[in-house]
């Protein structure tokens, strides 16, 4: 059996593309976590245990591509120069 679970809000909506710019993919994960913080407020005063836990999974999700977006990019890998030495132990006698 296999179960498709629908996201809470349109925003929050993981099949949608994110942004490759990053003010509007920045503005897209915030999003997602405003309307399902809101969504996880509104099914606690319900009372529904079990949508709220599923709320939760999906703002944990968010919530790590938030910090992972927010990771520097990492500079380019370039050579070595050979003349450089970076380690002590790396100059030949």
């Amino acid at each position: 059996m296999i179960v498709h679970l629908s996201p809470f809000t349109v925003s929050a909506d993981p099949r949608r593309e994110i942004p490759s710019g990053a003010g509007s993919r920045s503005d897209r994960i915030e999003a997602a976590l405003a309307t399902l913080a809101a969504e996880e407020q509104r099914l606690a005063r319900l009372g529904l245990e079990l949508p709220m836990a599923r709320c939760r999974e999906q703002r944990r999700y968010w919530n790590f591509l938030r910090a992972l977006f927010s990771l520097p990019e990492a500079a380019p890998a370039r050579r070595p120069n050979p003349g450089v030495f970076t380690w002590p132990g790396d100059r030949i006698q």
